[in-house]
């Protein structure tokens, strides 16, 4: 993974799951990992979601360096205390951030996440939405660092992680 050639430039203005506007540089002196999906969401987030925290478990105080937040790629249906309410329950370390469509649009597409609405007959309001599942890991001053297929192992971006964030 080569740093200068990547073609993301994570830049965002959401609202977090408290109610608050925040960009990518109101985590001064921190990390972020970043990752995007939807509460609704039955396989793939869940998934993600509990491996990345699994992660930040392995990395211990080190994992106090670094802001997981998870960006809504479902804005209409996640608002910030849809976003809280299933983050705090089951995931409570990291930060909900959602915004108008338009402002969650512009985050996935500074970030090249793909995302699109789709038919779900077994959603209780009939739609799903299948997107990238990458995790991105950006530097203290937002810059890109790394991003994780979801298909590796906890353990081995936890030792990529390690290697990134001193």
């Amino acid at each position: 993974m080569s740093v200068t050639h990547h073609p993301v430039r994570p830049r965002y203005t959401l609202v977090d799951h408290h109610g608050r506007e925040v960009t990518e540089q109101d985590f001064p002196g921190r990390h972020q990992l970043v990752f995007f999906g939807f509460t609704h969401c039955r396989a793939v987030c869940p998934r993600v979601l509990g491996l990345l925290s699994t992660v930040l478990d392995d990395l211990g105080p080190l994992a106090d360096r670094i802001q997981p937040l998870y960006i809504s790629v479902d804005p209409e249906r996640d608002t910030p205390d849809v976003l809280r309410a299933f983050l705090e329950r089951t995931y409570p370390r990291f930060l909900g951030l959602t915004g108008s469509p338009e402002a969650a649009e512009a985050a996935r597409a500074a970030f090249r996440i793909f995302a699109g609405r789709g038919a779900d007959p077994e959603d209780p309001e009939g739609y799903a939405v299948p997107h990238t599942a990458l995790t991105y890991l950006l530097d203290p001053g937002a810059a890109y660092l790394a991003h994780f297929p979801d298909v590796l192992a906890a353990a081995e971006i936890a030792d990529r992680i390690r290697k990134l964030v001193r």
